[in-house]
């Protein structure tokens, strides 16, 4: 197996443990039906995406600590994306566990693992762009 394939395997089991600690394990039942309010959903949702962007700020420090701003823009997508299946939740009317919840639901979570893609790709090309100036 190649340096960069391997590097890029690490990362993303990294990154899909981070979310599966801060969605499921980490989050509080105040983080995940606060988020999703009409009113005083910033503090909840805040708190969750920062509960994520601390937990990738350990993984790019591990890996490599130049894209430590990966951490506040993670911040920023997972809230953008978690506000955003809110919005759409109960713009629809649709409730918890209807086909239509699962959908969304599963569409949220495909966009955070794209998002984990990335950066882990991006971790990947930090590495071969230090490798090349060597």
């Amino acid at each position: 197996m190649s340096t960069d394939l391997r590097l890029l395997v690490l990362a993303l089991i990294a990154f899909y443990t981070k979310h599966f600690l801060a969605d499921f394990l980490l989050q509080t039942e105040w983080m995940a039906r606060g988020k999703e309010q009409a009113r005083d959903w910033q503090a909840p949702l805040s708190a969750h995406a920062g509960c994520h962007a601390v937990l990738t700020v350990g993984i790019i420090l591990w890996f490599n600590a130049s894209l430590w701003w990966l951490g506040p823009v993670d911040f920023l997508v997972h809230a953008a994306i978690d506000r955003s299946k809110g919005l759409i939740l109960r713009g629809a009317g649709v409730s918890q566990g209807s086909t239509m919840w699962w959908s969304i639901f599963g569409i949220d979570q495909t966009m955070h693992h794209l998002t984990h893609l990335l950066y882990s790709v991006m971790i990947v090309l930090a590495a071969s762009a230090v490798t090349l100036t060597r």
